[in-house]
Protein backbone atom coordinates (compact mmCIF):
# COMPACT_ATOMS: atom_id res chain seq x y z
CA UNK A 1 0.00 0.00 0.00
CA UNK A 2 0.79 3.80 -0.54
CA UNK A 3 0.12 5.11 3.02
CA UNK A 4 -0.18 9.11 3.40
CA UNK A 5 0.71 9.50 6.74
CA UNK A 6 -0.66 13.14 8.01
CA UNK A 7 0.55 14.38 11.84
CA UNK A 8 0.00 18.00 13.84
CA UNK A 9 3.95 17.26 14.80
CA UNK A 10 6.96 16.22 13.53
CA UNK A 11 7.57 12.15 15.48
CA UNK A 12 10.78 12.98 16.77
CA UNK A 13 12.40 13.84 19.56
CA UNK A 14 10.67 10.85 20.97
CA UNK A 15 9.65 13.25 24.06
CA UNK A 16 5.86 13.46 23.78
CA UNK A 17 3.17 10.44 23.63
CA UNK A 18 1.92 11.27 20.07
CA UNK A 19 5.50 11.63 18.44
CA UNK A 20 6.15 8.26 20.12
CA UNK A 21 2.96 6.85 18.59
CA UNK A 22 3.64 7.93 15.39
CA UNK A 23 7.46 7.08 15.27
CA UNK A 24 6.70 3.65 15.73
CA UNK A 25 3.74 3.19 13.95
CA UNK A 26 5.16 4.37 10.92
CA UNK A 27 8.30 2.32 11.27
CA UNK A 28 6.14 -0.66 11.52
CA UNK A 29 4.26 0.26 8.44
CA UNK A 30 7.19 1.30 6.78
CA UNK A 31 8.20 -2.76 6.38
CA UNK A 32 5.93 -3.66 4.09
CA UNK A 33 4.02 -0.54 2.55
CA UNK A 34 5.42 2.43 1.03
CA UNK A 35 5.17 5.26 3.77
CA UNK A 36 4.62 9.23 2.94
CA UNK A 37 5.39 11.92 5.44
CA UNK A 38 3.00 15.43 5.68
CA UNK A 39 3.12 17.14 8.90
CA UNK A 40 3.43 20.40 10.56
CA UNK A 41 5.63 21.95 13.15
CA UNK A 42 5.45 24.82 15.66
CA UNK A 43 9.58 24.19 15.49
CA UNK A 44 12.12 23.97 13.23
CA UNK A 45 13.36 20.03 12.89
CA UNK A 46 16.60 19.35 12.45
CA UNK A 47 17.98 18.49 8.65
CA UNK A 48 19.60 14.90 10.55
CA UNK A 49 16.09 14.00 11.93
CA UNK A 50 14.53 14.81 8.85
CA UNK A 51 17.33 12.40 7.29
CA UNK A 52 16.14 10.10 10.11
CA UNK A 53 12.25 9.58 9.26
CA UNK A 54 13.93 9.29 5.76
CA UNK A 55 14.77 6.13 6.37
CA UNK A 56 12.00 4.45 6.28
CA UNK A 57 9.79 6.87 4.95
CA UNK A 58 9.94 7.72 1.33
CA UNK A 59 8.68 11.28 1.27
CA UNK A 60 8.98 13.59 4.05
CA UNK A 61 7.33 17.22 3.84
CA UNK A 62 7.04 19.46 6.76
CA UNK A 63 4.97 22.80 6.76
CA UNK A 64 6.51 25.14 9.40
CA UNK A 65 3.56 27.04 11.95
CA UNK A 66 4.45 30.04 13.83
CA UNK A 67 2.97 30.45 17.38
CA UNK A 68 1.27 34.18 16.74
CA UNK A 69 -0.42 33.17 13.14
CA UNK A 70 -1.29 30.11 15.19
CA UNK A 71 -3.01 31.70 17.89
CA UNK A 72 -5.10 34.36 15.44
CA UNK A 73 -6.39 31.02 14.14
CA UNK A 74 -7.42 29.63 16.94
CA UNK A 75 -9.14 32.88 17.55
CA UNK A 76 -10.58 32.81 14.10
CA UNK A 77 -12.02 29.90 15.13
CA UNK A 78 -13.27 30.42 18.49
CA UNK A 79 -14.91 33.04 16.21
CA UNK A 80 -16.72 30.12 14.12
CA UNK A 81 -17.44 28.52 16.85
CA UNK A 82 -15.01 26.02 16.57
CA UNK A 83 -11.89 24.32 18.34
CA UNK A 84 -9.75 26.15 19.54
CA UNK A 85 -6.86 22.94 18.70
CA UNK A 86 -7.98 22.46 15.20
CA UNK A 87 -7.31 26.68 14.40
CA UNK A 88 -3.65 26.81 16.30
CA UNK A 89 -2.41 23.15 13.98
CA UNK A 90 -3.51 24.12 11.11
CA UNK A 91 -3.42 27.31 8.51
CA UNK A 92 -4.82 28.21 4.86
CA UNK A 93 -0.72 27.50 4.12
CA UNK A 94 -1.32 24.52 5.37
CA UNK A 95 -3.91 23.35 3.41
CA UNK A 96 -2.26 24.50 0.22
CA UNK A 97 1.09 22.56 0.73
CA UNK A 98 -0.95 19.33 2.11
CA UNK A 99 -3.44 19.05 -1.02
CA UNK A 100 -0.42 19.34 -3.58
CA UNK A 101 1.44 16.61 -1.52
CA UNK A 102 -1.76 14.45 -1.42
CA UNK A 103 -1.99 14.96 -4.98
CA UNK A 104 1.81 14.23 -6.35
CA UNK A 105 1.12 11.31 -3.90
CA UNK A 106 -2.19 9.80 -4.75
CA UNK A 107 -2.02 7.37 -1.80
CA UNK A 108 -3.87 4.30 -1.59
CA UNK A 109 -5.08 5.53 1.97
CA UNK A 110 -4.62 8.03 4.33
CA UNK A 111 -3.43 7.83 7.88
CA UNK A 112 -4.42 11.20 9.44
CA UNK A 113 -3.30 12.05 13.70
CA UNK A 114 -5.88 13.15 16.03
CA UNK A 115 -8.35 15.23 15.44
CA UNK A 116 -5.78 18.71 15.01
CA UNK A 117 -5.35 17.20 11.22
CA UNK A 118 -8.94 17.07 10.46
CA UNK A 119 -9.18 20.12 8.20
CA UNK A 120 -6.24 19.19 6.41
CA UNK A 121 -8.04 15.97 5.41
CA UNK A 122 -11.15 16.40 5.45
CA UNK A 123 -12.70 17.09 1.99
CA UNK A 124 -9.83 14.09 0.90
CA UNK A 125 -11.58 11.86 -1.64
CA UNK A 126 -8.83 9.26 -0.67
CA UNK A 127 -9.81 6.31 1.55
CA UNK A 128 -8.88 7.93 5.13
CA UNK A 129 -8.31 6.22 8.64
CA UNK A 130 -8.00 8.64 11.76
CA UNK A 131 -5.84 7.99 14.71
CA UNK A 132 -7.85 9.63 17.81
CA UNK A 133 -4.78 8.68 19.90
CA UNK A 134 -6.46 9.83 23.19
CA UNK A 135 -10.23 11.19 23.66
CA UNK A 136 -9.06 15.22 23.69
CA UNK A 137 -12.23 15.80 25.01
CA UNK A 138 -11.84 13.50 28.15
CA UNK A 139 -8.48 14.93 28.54
CA UNK A 140 -10.24 18.35 28.21
CA UNK A 141 -12.22 17.73 30.59
CA UNK A 142 -10.70 16.65 33.37
CA UNK A 143 -8.25 19.51 33.16
CA UNK A 144 -11.65 21.91 33.31
CA UNK A 145 -12.35 20.18 36.18
CA UNK A 146 -9.47 20.29 38.17
CA UNK A 147 -9.00 23.78 37.33
CA UNK A 148 -9.51 26.46 40.38
CA UNK A 149 -9.30 29.53 37.94
CA UNK A 150 -13.01 30.80 36.72
CA UNK A 151 -11.61 31.64 33.54
CA UNK A 152 -9.70 29.15 32.72
CA UNK A 153 -12.38 26.51 33.62
CA UNK A 154 -15.24 28.64 31.15
CA UNK A 155 -12.16 27.97 28.59
CA UNK A 156 -11.47 24.78 28.81
CA UNK A 157 -15.30 24.11 29.29
CA UNK A 158 -15.74 25.57 25.88
CA UNK A 159 -12.61 23.59 24.05
CA UNK A 160 -13.85 20.48 25.78
CA UNK A 161 -17.40 20.90 23.74
CA UNK A 162 -15.65 21.94 20.36
CA UNK A 163 -13.98 18.85 20.84
CA UNK A 164 -16.49 16.46 21.59
CA UNK A 165 -18.35 17.72 18.60
CA UNK A 166 -14.65 17.45 16.09
CA UNK A 167 -14.86 13.65 17.63
CA UNK A 168 -18.43 13.11 16.85
CA UNK A 169 -18.00 14.54 13.27
CA UNK A 170 -15.19 12.19 12.51
CA UNK A 171 -17.24 9.35 12.23
CA UNK A 172 -18.79 10.91 8.93
CA UNK A 173 -15.63 12.16 7.55
CA UNK A 174 -13.47 9.15 8.44
CA UNK A 175 -14.15 5.51 6.51
CA UNK A 176 -12.33 3.97 10.01
CA UNK A 177 -10.92 5.19 13.62
CA UNK A 178 -8.30 4.03 15.62
CA UNK A 179 -7.66 5.07 19.45
CA UNK A 180 -5.13 4.36 22.17
CA UNK A 181 -7.58 2.20 24.58
CA UNK A 182 -11.27 1.43 25.57
CA UNK A 183 -11.58 3.31 28.57
CA UNK A 184 -10.55 6.58 25.61
CA UNK A 185 -12.82 5.03 23.12
CA UNK A 186 -15.92 4.77 25.34
CA UNK A 187 -15.48 8.44 26.35
CA UNK A 188 -15.93 9.20 22.30
CA UNK A 189 -19.60 11.09 22.46
CA UNK A 190 -20.88 8.97 19.88
CA UNK A 191 -23.46 5.80 19.53
CA UNK A 192 -20.89 3.74 17.33
CA UNK A 193 -18.01 4.42 19.37
CA UNK A 194 -17.74 0.44 19.75
CA UNK A 195 -16.52 0.28 16.38
CA UNK A 196 -13.24 2.28 17.07
CA UNK A 197 -10.48 0.29 17.18
CA UNK A 198 -8.36 -0.67 19.74
CA UNK A 199 -4.53 -0.02 18.75
CA UNK A 200 -2.47 0.18 22.07
CA UNK A 201 1.03 1.70 22.52
CA UNK A 202 4.10 -0.73 22.53
CA UNK A 203 7.47 -0.28 24.14
CA UNK A 204 10.83 -0.89 22.47
CA UNK A 205 12.39 -3.25 24.49
CA UNK A 206 15.63 -3.18 22.89
CA UNK A 207 15.68 0.27 23.75
CA UNK A 208 13.94 0.23 26.77
CA UNK A 209 15.70 -2.65 29.11
CA UNK A 210 17.56 -2.87 32.99
CA UNK A 211 20.54 -0.56 33.30
CA UNK A 212 22.35 -2.52 36.32
CA UNK A 213 25.46 -0.31 35.68
CA UNK A 214 23.52 3.23 36.61
CA UNK A 215 23.99 3.96 40.02
CA UNK A 216 20.81 4.50 41.77
CA UNK A 217 20.54 8.09 43.39
CA UNK A 218 16.75 8.38 43.70
CA UNK A 219 13.85 6.80 46.16
CA UNK A 220 11.33 7.76 43.57
CA UNK A 221 11.49 9.06 40.12
CA UNK A 222 8.85 10.51 37.55
CA UNK A 223 9.81 11.03 34.19
CA UNK A 224 7.38 12.77 31.37
CA UNK A 225 7.31 16.15 29.20
CA UNK A 226 7.06 18.46 31.81
CA UNK A 227 5.57 21.02 29.63
CA UNK A 228 2.12 19.02 29.55
CA UNK A 229 0.00 19.85 32.01
CA UNK A 230 -1.19 16.16 33.26
CA UNK A 231 2.50 16.24 33.61
CA UNK A 232 3.05 19.31 35.81
CA UNK A 233 0.09 18.50 38.02
CA UNK A 234 1.74 15.06 39.00
CA UNK A 235 5.31 16.46 39.37
CA UNK A 236 3.61 19.30 42.20
CA UNK A 237 1.06 16.69 43.32
CA UNK A 238 4.77 14.57 44.71
CA UNK A 239 7.04 17.23 45.53
CA UNK A 240 4.26 19.13 47.66
CA UNK A 241 2.00 16.58 48.80
CA UNK A 242 2.92 12.89 48.58
CA UNK A 243 6.74 13.77 49.32
CA UNK A 244 5.89 15.78 53.12
CA UNK A 245 4.49 12.43 54.07
CA UNK A 246 7.05 10.31 52.49
CA UNK A 247 9.54 12.27 54.80
CA UNK A 248 8.38 11.71 57.99
CA UNK A 249 9.45 8.31 57.80
CA UNK A 250 11.88 8.23 55.36
CA UNK A 251 14.03 11.92 55.83
CA UNK A 252 16.34 11.07 53.51
CA UNK A 253 14.29 10.12 50.26
CA UNK A 254 15.14 11.68 47.20
CA UNK A 255 12.70 12.51 44.41
CA UNK A 256 14.02 13.24 40.48
CA UNK A 257 11.71 15.14 38.22
CA UNK A 258 13.30 14.26 34.80
CA UNK A 259 11.69 15.10 31.27
CA UNK A 260 11.94 17.76 28.89
CA UNK A 261 11.10 21.82 28.82
CA UNK A 262 9.95 22.00 32.56
CA UNK A 263 7.95 25.09 33.53
CA UNK A 264 8.18 27.77 35.96
CA UNK A 265 6.03 25.78 38.09
CA UNK A 266 7.67 22.30 38.05
CA UNK A 267 11.43 24.22 38.26
CA UNK A 268 10.66 25.70 41.27
CA UNK A 269 10.16 22.12 43.09
CA UNK A 270 13.83 21.99 43.26
CA UNK A 271 15.26 21.71 46.52
CA UNK A 272 18.00 19.60 48.49
CA UNK A 273 15.97 16.43 48.04
CA UNK A 274 14.24 17.16 44.55
CA UNK A 275 15.91 17.60 41.76
CA UNK A 276 14.23 18.42 38.41
CA UNK A 277 16.42 17.49 35.35
CA UNK A 278 15.13 19.39 32.54
CA UNK A 279 16.07 18.29 28.87
CA UNK A 280 18.48 15.05 29.55
CA UNK A 281 19.95 12.84 26.40
CA UNK A 282 19.12 9.68 27.65
CA UNK A 283 16.04 9.25 29.95
CA UNK A 284 16.90 5.74 29.95
CA UNK A 285 19.20 6.87 32.71
CA UNK A 286 16.85 8.63 34.47
CA UNK A 287 14.54 5.75 34.60
CA UNK A 288 17.56 3.39 36.13
CA UNK A 289 18.81 5.87 38.53
CA UNK A 290 14.96 5.24 40.59
CA UNK A 291 14.51 2.74 42.66
CA UNK A 292 10.95 3.75 42.22
CA UNK A 293 8.50 4.54 39.60
CA UNK A 294 5.75 7.07 40.93
CA UNK A 295 3.22 8.45 38.40
CA UNK A 296 -0.04 9.10 40.12
CA UNK A 297 -1.63 10.85 37.39
CA UNK A 298 -4.95 13.01 38.20
CA UNK A 299 -5.70 13.98 34.73
CA UNK A 300 -4.73 13.21 31.14
CA UNK A 301 -5.93 10.61 29.27
CA UNK A 302 -4.63 7.54 27.13
CA UNK A 303 -1.85 5.14 27.73
CA UNK A 304 0.72 6.47 29.82
CA UNK A 305 4.15 5.64 28.07
CA UNK A 306 5.97 6.56 31.23
CA UNK A 307 4.54 3.24 32.89
CA UNK A 308 5.46 0.62 30.33
CA UNK A 309 8.75 1.92 29.82
CA UNK A 310 9.34 1.56 33.85
CA UNK A 311 7.93 -1.27 33.88
CA UNK A 312 9.93 -2.75 31.06
CA UNK A 313 13.07 -1.38 32.62
CA UNK A 314 12.04 -3.10 35.93
CA UNK A 315 11.20 -0.61 37.91
CA UNK A 316 8.30 -0.81 41.07
CA UNK A 317 6.05 0.98 39.58
CA UNK A 318 2.66 3.26 41.83
CA UNK A 319 0.27 4.56 39.96
CA UNK A 320 -3.02 6.21 40.14
CA UNK A 321 -6.67 4.35 39.11
CA UNK A 322 -7.29 7.09 36.25
CA UNK A 323 -3.65 5.77 34.47
CA UNK A 324 -4.07 1.91 35.46
CA UNK A 325 -7.73 1.97 33.49
CA UNK A 326 -5.98 2.22 30.50
CA UNK A 327 -2.83 0.13 31.06
CA UNK A 328 -5.02 -2.44 32.11
CA UNK A 329 -2.83 -3.95 34.80
CA UNK A 330 -3.23 -6.05 37.98
CA UNK A 331 -2.89 -3.93 41.16
CA UNK A 332 -0.66 -5.24 44.10
CA UNK A 333 0.09 -7.78 41.53
CA UNK A 334 1.68 -5.79 38.25
CA UNK A 335 2.09 -2.14 40.35
CA UNK A 336 0.36 -0.42 43.17
CA UNK A 337 -2.42 2.34 43.02
CA UNK A 338 -2.45 5.39 44.92
CA UNK A 339 -5.15 7.70 44.24
CA UNK A 340 -4.77 9.81 47.32
CA UNK A 341 -1.19 11.55 48.52
CA UNK A 342 -0.93 9.41 52.06
CA UNK A 343 -2.15 5.79 50.16
CA UNK A 344 0.60 6.94 47.74
CA UNK A 345 3.24 7.66 50.41
CA UNK A 346 2.52 4.96 51.85
CA UNK A 347 3.23 2.62 49.02
CA UNK A 348 6.69 4.58 48.33
CA UNK A 349 7.79 4.21 52.01
CA UNK A 350 6.51 0.39 52.21
CA UNK A 351 8.59 -0.18 48.75
CA UNK A 352 11.79 1.52 50.58
CA UNK A 353 11.50 -0.55 53.63
CA UNK A 354 10.55 -3.77 52.00
CA UNK A 355 12.51 -3.99 48.76
CA UNK A 356 11.32 -7.79 48.03
CA UNK A 357 7.93 -6.66 47.27
CA UNK A 358 9.14 -4.21 44.19
CA UNK A 359 11.57 -7.33 43.14
CA UNK A 360 8.18 -9.34 42.66
CA UNK A 361 6.20 -6.58 41.22
CA UNK A 362 8.76 -6.35 38.82
CA UNK A 363 8.93 -9.55 37.81
CA UNK A 364 5.25 -9.84 36.97
CA UNK A 365 4.87 -6.17 36.08
CA UNK A 366 7.95 -6.87 33.12
CA UNK A 367 6.42 -10.37 31.68
CA UNK A 368 2.72 -8.30 31.44
CA UNK A 369 4.50 -5.62 29.45
CA UNK A 370 6.24 -7.92 27.52
CA UNK A 371 2.73 -9.98 26.70
CA UNK A 372 0.78 -7.72 25.78
CA UNK A 373 2.81 -4.31 24.34
CA UNK A 374 4.25 -5.14 21.02
CA UNK A 375 4.92 -1.78 18.92
CA UNK A 376 5.80 -4.87 15.59
CA UNK A 377 2.22 -6.49 16.92
CA UNK A 378 0.25 -3.66 16.26
CA UNK A 379 1.90 -2.43 13.81
CA UNK A 380 0.60 -5.44 12.30
CA UNK A 381 -3.19 -4.59 13.19
CA UNK A 382 -3.03 -1.31 11.81
CA UNK A 383 -2.22 -2.23 8.31
CA UNK A 384 -4.83 -4.51 8.60
CA UNK A 385 -6.62 -1.41 9.45
CA UNK A 386 -5.42 0.55 6.79
CA UNK A 387 -6.12 -2.35 4.23
CA UNK A 388 -9.20 -2.62 4.76
CA UNK A 389 -10.56 0.83 4.53
CA UNK A 390 -8.59 1.61 1.34
CA UNK A 391 -10.74 -1.63 0.40
CA UNK A 392 -14.22 -0.64 1.86
CA UNK A 393 -14.02 2.20 -0.75
CA UNK A 394 -12.92 0.27 -3.78
CA UNK A 395 -15.88 -1.76 -3.24
CA UNK A 396 -18.10 1.43 -2.89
Amino acid sequence: MKILAVLPRFPYPLEKGDKLRAYHQLRCLAANNEVYLFCLSHKDVLPEHIDLLKAFCREVEVVRLHHFPSCLSALWNMLRVRSLQTGYWTSARSRRRYKAFEQKIKPDVIYSQMVRTMPLVARSTYPKVMDYQDALSLNMQRRMEHSHSPLRRRAFHYEFQMLRSAEYDAFDIFDDLTIISEPDSMAIPHRMNHTIHLVPNGVDFDFFHPMPEVEKQYDVVFCGNMQYSPNVDTSVFLATEVMPLVWKDCPQARLLLAGATPTAAVRKLANDRVTVSGTVDDIRRCYAAGRIFAAPMRLGSGLQNKLLEAMAMQLPCITSSLANHALGATPDRHLLIGDDAQTTANHIVHLINNPRQGEQLVNEASDFVHQHFSWEAYGQQLEQILLQASKKRENK
